[in-house]
């Protein structure tokens, strides 16, 4: 069936744009965008993903302000509209790869605003992320990822922040990915995160000098996956990464750093060596609808009514901690922490802010086991080494 899309001159099938690829039900398409003041007391995160094969397109919206997470999700069915409207967000490409309007009409959820986003950098692809699991391939998609500056306001609890070119960065994805949608089925014999662990760490960054993003994702003792670019600003010259290390200080009974260390060697040799301090709040991402988000838990993607619209606030204030409206407490794994950066690439030093996630899943692998344990002689905190 024909849609506004059919009306352009970008088909790359001898078909209709109402349908994708594939029929795989966890196919997406997703904006993320993330936007920090200067010192890290107001962070604000918004998304946004289409489901074609489950007929849904998700948002969400958070803001962390002195400690407290304003929360609000959203779902429709999706059928054949194009627009990237959902409930009370709107996300609208003013200029593709350069500019956005970011709208949150306000509403008894209690959080509204509107931005405008620029970009400062061009977008750069990350590699192919493919992945298979007893012969299926669990997971085929592409991201890029865009550092940028945003202007506006969000207001929550009463309280009107005003934005003026904040630091901020983006992400588009888009494939087959775990976790959207449905459940995994189970085509063999599991190894469980509780046996085999998972580290990730993903940082969005930039300086008066450079800017770009690094990604680390190891399971157990497989070789990690690393991806990455940094950007020269002067001279536009392009390094692409080949080792990343990293060094983390976390508060004391948690796996949530407040300091930490991130060195990049590329391919050309030369190194960058990045000393990160957290600032505010870390974002808690299952407020934003992200691993098992929502109130029944289902995370991303799940259809739930022809419209759906959830809200909450969440304390926010202990380092690993998320205290719910009801009182009771969780430390969920996935957040995403503000930094302060300060950084030596190749012998020129430069300061700047950055978007971190850090994550220690399951049975920490043995390597990370290691580095704790000697770290656990010389400091009264959980000081990790970890390379790739």
């Amino acid at each position: 069936m024909l849609t506004q899309l059919d009306d352009t001159l970008w088909h790359q099938l001898p078909t209709t744009f109402d349908h994708v690829w594939t029929s795989d039900p966890r196919f997406f398409d997703r904006y993320w965008f993330a936007i920090y003041s200067q010192d890290g007391r107001v962070a604000i995160q918004i998304t946004m993903g289409a489901y074609r094969n489950m007929n849904v397109l998700d948002g969400g919206a958070v803001m962390t302000v002195d400690g407290k997470q304003y929360n609000l999700r959203v779902s429709r069915s999706l059928s054949r509209d194009a627009q990237t409207v959902c409930g009370p967000i709107r996300i609208t490409p003013v200029k593709p790869l350069e500019e956005f309007e970011i709208a949150i009409a306000p509403g008894a959820h209690g959080l509204s605003g509107s931005i405008r986003w620029r970009c400062v950098e061009p977008a750069r692809e990350e590699h192919p992320h493919y992945e298979r699991l007893h012969g299926r391939t669990v997971q085929d998609y592409r991201r890029f990822d865009q550092i940028g500056l945003a202007s506006g306001w969000m207001e929550a609890g009463g309280q009107r922040i005003a934005i003026a070119d904040w630091w901020s960065c983006r992400d588009h994805s888009w494939g087959v990915r775990r976790g959207m949608g449905v459940p995994e089925p189970v085509t063999g014999p599991k190894v469980t995160l509780a046996e085999k662990g998972h580290v990730m760490s993903f940082l969005f960054f930039s300086t008066d000098s450079m800017s770009g993003h690094l990604l680390f994702e190891a399971r157990g003792e497989d070789v990690p996956y690393t991806t990455g670019v940094v950007t020269e600003r002067l001279t536009e010259t392009v390094h692409v990464v080949k080792k990343i290390e990293l060094l983390a200080d976390l508060h004391p009974g948690t796996r949530r750093f407040r300091t930490a260390q991130v060195h990049a060697t590329f391919s050309d040799g030369k190194r960058l060596l990045m000393d990160l301090t957290a600032l505010g709040s870390s974002i808690a991402m299952q407020g934003l609808g992200y691993s098992g988000g929502y109130n029944d838990g289902r995370g991303l993607g799940a259809w739930r009514a022809e419209n759906h619209l959830e809200s909450d606030v969440w304390d926010v204030s202990h380092p690993s901690k998320v205290v719910y409206p009801d009182g009771s407490q969780k430390e969920h794994w996935h957040r995403i922490q503000p930094v302060g950066i300060k950084a030596d690439f190749g012998g020129t030093p430069s300061t700047g802010t950055g978007s971190m996630t850090f994550t220690i899943a399951g049975r920490p692998p043995a390597w990370l086991e290691a580095g704790s344990a000697n770290a656990a002689k010389t400091a009264n905190t959980a000081n990790t080494a970890i390379s790739a």
